[in-house]
């Protein structure tokens, strides 16, 4: 769980329906075995080739890696949300998300002999004034050894804020299940729900687990007007992971749609316990009061959002310019030193920056830990 969080707590249980988990989980193999995200053409691997040249230095690969993705003399690859790309039509198209960038990258960097994963981030959620909960979502970047005592991170959007302890390590199954995830919902936004439901199937054949693919196949099949085929997907998306916000955040629209208030209501107040328990919530509406210069209210749930987290840096640096705006320059200046600290002292620590790749050259003393983009979640 979410280090300084706890899970969305419910009282109702999943029944596990044998017939309707039948009806979802209906495939014996890859009905997509044809599509390779990781493909790279003979033309472009003798481009990359040309481009690095020969070296045993893991980290000149890396290097020369970055170069040849992102220079606007080599391929120049950009960000766009538009559509999620395997490697080759990544490389075709020029502009992709994270998750195609990464295909291309891991690919690309595999080839070279550089050992390469892919990696899940989650992104610091955000809400509204009101405090509702507008996305919670996810991030891909790519993660190896170059050797014994340093390992790489590779970042496709290195500015995007993320949450400090939240990274995976994924294996290649679970980042294909993640791929056919993203081509659903984009089929879903399209209107096209009978593609949504057999691509989210897909990716819930390759992992079971995916609870972002049980969310959007629930959303699929409410488009479909099959309410009790989406009833059961969403609640199977919360069995999997607990703090699923955006699963409960369904189901409550779903039980007001068929006019079941009460349980609605259940799962209205399971999302209050969570943005209670979440320091990000805090963080956000202490951002809220700072910007509507009410300092007492900012210090407050910065102090709040450090009781519930203490290893993310930008609490740190909140708290510390209310107590510059209260003429506190003691208790900042005390505040600085520890956001410095921290950052000093945890290898693993993300701060957003325009640098792509990161080399750590030791062990975090922080645990990764195991931890979804409006009520619909793609993967970025």
């Amino acid at each position: 769980l979410l280090g300084g969080c706890t899970a969305i707590d419910l009282e109702s249980e999943f029944a596990h329906d044998a017939r309707l988990q039948a009806q979802i989980l209906d495939q014996s193999s890859d009905r997509y075995a044809g599509i390779d995200p990781l493909y790279l053409s003979p033309e472009l691997v003798q481009r990359l080739e040309d481009f690095v040249g020969y070296t045993r230095d893991d980290r000149t690969r890396v290097e020369r890696l970055q170069r040849f993705m992102y220079d606007e003399d080599q391929l120049g690859i950009a960000y766009s949300t538009d559509k999620t790309h395997t490697a080759m039509q990544l490389y075709e198209a020029r502009s992709g998300n994270c998750l195609s960038a990464m295909n291309l990258y891991v690919a690309l960097a595999r080839h070279l002999g550089v050992e390469a994963s892919f990696q899940r981030v989650q992104v610091q959620p955000s809400w509204d004034k009101r405090g509702g909960l507008l996305v919670l979502s996810e991030h891909i970047n790519a993660t190896g050894r170059l050797d014994q005592s340093i390992r790489y991170v590779a970042d496709f959007t290195p500015e995007i804020a993320l949450q400090q302890r939240t990274s995976k390590v994924l294996s290649d199954t679970e980042a294909r299940s993640l791929y056919f995830n993203n081509l659903g919902v984009e089929a879903l936004i399209a209107g096209n729900y009978a593609q949504a439901v057999n691509y989210l199937k897909n990716a819930l054949f390759l992992d079971v687990n995916n609870s972002i693919a049980w969310n959007n196949i629930g959303a699929s099949y409410n488009r479909l007007g099959e309410t009790e085929l989406a009833e059961y997907s969403y609640r199977a998306a919360f069995e999997r992971d607990e703090n699923s916000a955006p699963a409960i955040a369904n189901l409550a629209k779903f039980y007001y749609a068929k006019g079941d208030l009460a349980r609605a209501r259940e799962y209205e107040r399971a999302i209050e316990r969570f943005n209670a328990s979440n320091p990000y919530y805090h963080f956000a509406q202490g951002s809220v009061a700072f910007e509507d210069g009410d300092l007492e209210d900012a210090r407050e749930s910065f102090e709040k959002a450090l009781e519930l987290k203490r290893e993310e840096p930008d609490f740190y640096l909140a708290l510390r310019k209310v107590y510059l705006a209260q003429g506190k320059l003691v208790e900042a200046r005390s505040l600085l030193r520890e956001a410095n600290e921290l950052l000093a002292l945890n290898a693993e620590i993300y701060r957003p920056s325009s640098s792509r790749l990161r080399l750590l050259e030791r062990e975090s003393v922080l645990n990764n830990s195991v931890e979804s983009a409006r009520r619909i979640l793609i993967t970025r």
